[in-house]
Parts: structure tokens; sequence; C-alpha cells
């Protein structure tokens, strides 16, 4: 177990999420670009983890980066966690779920928004409400 808000086993997490997601939230995977259900779409709401519904990001901080996932400028605060990620051989900051520890994607300052920044997200590990 961990110290996260929503502590479940593999085997909890495994039963809970689909094949893909279980993949990339619970192990780091990443989807191939241009794949996700999330990176074209433009609907008003909010972007919540797939694993425990926790909200990360508002859809107006989204925008088309062009890298093939979806991407945001800002994500809801106190809602994300930030990790340094040294695997394969690249040193980056990947972002994870405060509330369940789910891998998101990594954080970026190339950002071209007025924020610099791009959060760089796998559709598996997102959910999305319409509002």
């Amino acid at each position: 177990m961990s110290d996260y808000k929503i502590n479940k086993t593999d085997a909890e997490w495994k039963s809970q999420l689909s094949d893909d997601q279980y993949r990339i939230l619970r192990k780091k995977g990443t989807e191939m670009p241009f794949t996700g259900t999330y990176n074209s779409h433009s609907e008003a709401g909010l972007y919540a983890c797939a694993g425990c519904e926790a909200p990360l990001f508002k859809s107006d901080a989204k925008f088309d980066s062009g890298c093939g996932w979806p991407s945001f400028d800002a994500s809801i605060k106190g809602n994300v966690n930030y990790t340094l990620d040294k695997s394969h051989g690249i040193v980056r900051t990947e972002i994870i779920c405060e509330s369940c520890g789910g891998h998101l994607g990594h954080v970026f300052n190339d950002g071209p928004t007025a924020t610099g920044t791009r959060y760089c997200v796998n559709s598996a590990s997102l959910d999305f409400k319409k509002s």
C-alpha cells in the first residue's frame, strides 16, 4: 500500500481498470501518439483521473500542441504531483495523480501559451466529465 488517499491492491486496480489504463496508470506506460480518445477532444468539462475520479484539468486549459497526446497548460491546483523521471535515459518531470498515485504523463516547460507549461497526458489516464 501507499501514502495516497486512495489505496488499492494490484489485484483491485487490475479488476477496476482496462488493460491500457492499468498499463499506463499503474505501470507508467505510454499510449502511442495520436491514438488516444482525448487527443482531439474539445468539449467543455473536466478531465478527471480514470483511476479515482479526482479532477485534474479543466477543458479551458486544453490546447492542441501537435505532440499526439492531450495537452494542458495548467492543472487543478493540488491535484497533480510531480516527480523526477530518469527512465529511458531522459530526465523529465513525471506527473501523477495526487489522490491515487496514477501515472498521467509528463510536464514540460515548452508550452506555447502564456503559462509556458505543457502537461502531456495519456488519454487512458483520463475520464472526461461534460459540463
